[in-house]
């Protein structure tokens, strides 16, 4: 059994596998096996694999499943004790993998970790995809130490301490390969988008930590799989952050959060329109639709889950901190409103 599996989950991403692969096996030779899921892709990416890194393992996955069951699928034939759970689209760096191990190593409790994540093309700041860790305020708005909604932070070395977070994000997740199983992998009903948060709180329910490791640092492009602006990332995100709270949240936060939610959902929505974008709209007006629909799926989920009292969670409303009284730094939220 390798200690470490690099794992790439890969969709018609032969162009990002030809620019970032050499970077990753560059830097992880002796550290690690690396492999790449494929996941049903179109664009000849399995044949350029075997033509130009044959030193690269693959598996191929029978369907498109999206992030979730992709590497759910993928990862149950790989033996390994730490899976990293790389995009395509990252540009790794020297001494990337160590730092990560050593800090789980060191603490067996510490069930999955991330680097420092920063931007591809504009590489002195942050990236969108998890920055400097991952949180959540009370209301189920994630956020990164490094990034507030669309505000990216320039990286001076403010966050370079290793803490415990809420989340570590998808684009690079080191996780114990023991517990990904226990905790049965990712919900592979959310497809892409939210799954390694739902993850994160699952684990941390059983008392588990999740962690930042900034020694190590990658380069992030963002967007790889689907674009930015795109009315399907907006329906999976409302739908997948819906869900995910109504599994993790006490029974005393539940209608609180959900009528709070209701109302700002419908904020967001009536904003889409007035800016024209209808898609955007109806993606939150499906999204809230889908939960519904499904709701005798998600009550079932969440009595498989055992809630108890987590930490890091940020009890105030990052949408009403940063819209409204302009705090765009994690170094602006008060520190005593993260719950120990």
């Amino acid at each position: 059994m390798a200690k470490t599996a690099v794992v790439i989950l890969n969709w018609n991403g032969k162009d990002f596998l030809d620019k970032f692969l050499p970077s990753v096996i560059q830097y992880s030779r002796g550290y690690a096996d690396i492999i790449v899921a494929d996941n049903a892709s179109t664009d000849g990416s399995v044949e350029f694999l075997k033509k130009s890194f044959p030193e690269v393992s693959v598996i191929r996955n029978q369907l498109n499943g999206g992030f979730a069951k992709g590497y759910n699928d993928a990862l149950a034939e790989v033996d390994a004790e730490f899976f990293v759970l790389l995009n395509s689209d990252i540009k790794v760096t020297e001494n990337w993998i160590q730092p990560v191990i050593t800090l789980m190593e060191n603490d067996p409790q510490v069930a999955a970790c991330q680097p420092a994540i920063r931007s591809f093309h504009h590489p002195e700041k942050f990236e969108y995809a998890g920055a400097a860790g991952g949180f959540i305020d009370a209301f189920g708005y994630p956020f990164c130490r490094g990034r507030i909604f669309q505000h990216l932070e320039v990286d001076h070395g403010q966050y370079d301490d290793p803490i415990e977070v809420f989340w570590a994000t998808g684009a690079c997740m080191f996780v114990r390969a023991d517990i990904f199983r226990e905790f049965g992998g990712f919900d592979a009903d959310f497809f892409a988008h939210m799954e390694e948060i739902d993850f994160c709180w699952r684990v941390k329910h059983a008392g588990y930590k999740i962690m930042v490791c900034p020694e190590s640092k990658v380069f992030h492009v963002g967007g790889g799989t689907l674009p930015k602006r795109s009315s399907f990332k907006t329906y999976l995100n409302m739908r997948n952050n819906i869900s995910l709270l109504y599994k993790n949240l006490p029974s005393d936060r539940l209608l609180p959060v959900f009528v709070t939610r209701l109302i700002l959902d419908g904020v967001a929505a009536f904003k889409f329109l007035v800016d024209g974008g209808f898609a955007d709209f109806w993606a939150v007006v499906r999204a809230h639709m889908s939960f519904y629909r499904n709701f005798n799926k998600h009550r079932k989920k969440r009595h498989n889950i055992s809630h108890q009292k987590v930490s890091q969670i940020y009890q105030g409303n990052i949408v009403v901190d940063h819209f409204l009284r302009r705090k765009n730094k994690y170094t602006d939220l008060h520190p005593n409103k993260f719950s120990r």
